[in-house]
């Protein structure tokens, strides 16, 4: 296709996973468009020469993307929309898109989107697990991978995306069928202004949506809908009659719908609170789409998903105490919830490593609950001095140069009963790869002992 009568020119600005998606769905619909990158050299680079010509891929500087005569780009989230190149054309009329935004051109089925600053993963893959079980064809994915343009094929019931507020601020009517705002709690401060400019952002997952379910114990995740939008609520406290939240009798605790008792939690393989309330999320998700909470498929997935990698994952039992690989912890709000699920202030028997690039963040949210549950914190990472300058108030705090050295100094100290936590409030990238990678450092070192 030639560009000359286009009224559109098009360019995907950042390759990786989700640029690399773009590009192969553009060329699959036979689409002319440009390639820009800031690096050299970015990952997905070969890939994309095998589907656009080279003379329209240009790499090492993103102000070739002002030479191009372009009016719409399909920006990677990694990317903000504050790079002054990026600023500059979006002032000059130029659209500023993404892959969701592409997707949602072209999906042929129902979609639920997913946001949060936690759990997000969790829920998004709960809710495919539950929804095959009942019968359905559902496909998985976004932010949580495959992206999002590589889930659409003929014959799906439904999609599930996770979505990240980076995604979200190239949509201004994303019009889910369903749509789900999990928690606000501060991440990506080093992206955006406040806590309230990122909340504004993850709350861009309700535009135009059919149907919304939110956290009845986070008002920031209260939706602001026209009237006869379906909402349903979920919280891990005694429910209003439509929402979704736990009962306690002398059976033990319920996940309920209103005063109606659906799952007791000794039957459920995910534990703690915070776990809890993302299962009640995603039956009130299910309840949204029509399904039966009674169908048996239900039971059969809450007893035998017991989570994803790296999201206060057992590892193992040593020396009686239970370690616990959390490392998709990157922010101080998914510590938190792992604290506050797992803590017993009666015990007060966790021990935490914390620690890696901490985004901005405030550490200061973390300082109760360090003091009701843990014993003993261990900090690493480039700003371990930060969190042990916030939290040495709370609990004894040993600053390490190396997660070997924690792992090794908590061998020689663990008790039995301690639950060792890895959450480290913080992303990867000052030590890592990745959360995975660093995770399974964890995992192999806990192994090891």
């Amino acid at each position: 296709m030639s560009l000359i009568g286009s009224d559109r020119i098009r360019a995907v600005v950042g390759l990786g996973a989700t640029g690399l998606s773009c590009v192969r769905f553009l060329a699959s619909k036979g689409i002319e468009f440009f390639v820009v990158d800031s690096r050299e050299n970015p990952p997905g680079l070969e890939q994309a020469k095998a589907l656009c010509p080279e003379e329209r891929i240009f790499t090492g500087n993103l102000s070739v993307l002002n030479t191009l005569g372009v009016t719409e780009l399909y920006v990677s989230p990694g990317i903000p929309l504050s790079t002054p190149v990026l600023s500059d054309l979006a002032k000059q009329g130029v659209a500023m898109r993404g892959d969701i935004d592409l997707f949602c051109d072209y999906v042929n089925a129902p979609f639920v989107a997913i946001t949060g600053s936690n759990a997000k993963s969790t829920v998004t893959t709960l809710v495919a697990l539950l929804l095959q079980a009942c019968g359905k064809n559902a496909r998985a994915g976004g932010n949580l991978a495959p992206p999002a343009l590589e889930l659409l094929a003929p014959n799906i019931d439904f999609y599930i995306l996770e979505l990240s507020s980076f995604q979200l601020e190239t949509t201004d009517a994303l019009q889910a069928d369903l749509a789900c705002l999990l928690n606000v709690s501060e991440d990506h401060m080093d992206r955006y202004k406040d806590l309230y400019d990122y909340q504004r952002t993850k709350q861009k997952v309700y535009r135009g949506c059919k149907a919304a379910v939110c956290n009845k114990q986070d008002i920031l995740t209260a939706p602001l809908l026209s009237e006869g939008v379906p909402v349903r609520a979920f919280t891990t406290k005694s429910p209003d009659l439509k929402e979704f939240g736990m009962l306690t009798d002398d059976q033990g605790a319920w996940l309920c719908r209103g005063v109606e008792r659906l799952y007791h939690t000794s039957k459920i393989a995910l534990k703690g609170s915070h776990n809890y309330a993302n299962i009640l999320a995603a039956l009130a998700m299910l309840e949204l789409l029509g399904i039966d909470l009674h169908h048996e498929g239900i039971a059969k997935v809450l007893g035998e998903f017991g989570g994803l990698p790296h999201r206060c994952e057992t590892v193992r039992m040593y020396q009686g105490a239970t370690f616990i690989n959390d490392s998709k912890g990157t922010n101080v709000g998914a510590t938190l919830a792992a604290l506050q699920g797992l803590g017993s202030s009666a015990n007060k028997n966790i021990v935490l490593i914390a620690g890696g690039e901490g985004k901005g963040a405030d550490f200061s949210d973390l300082v109760k609950p360090v003091a009701d549950y843990v014993r003993k914190l261990y900090v690493f990472g480039k700003d371990a001095s930060r969190i042990a300058d916030t939290l040495s108030v709370s609990a004894q705090v040993q600053h390490k140069a190396t997660l070997d050295d924690i792992v090794e100094s908590i061998s020689a100290d663990v008790k039995e009963g301690d639950i060792v936590l890895f959450s480290p409030a913080c992303a990867s990238l000052d030590m890592y790869k990745n959360y995975e990678v660093r995770g399974e450092h964890f995992v192999q070192l806990v192994s090891s002992l």
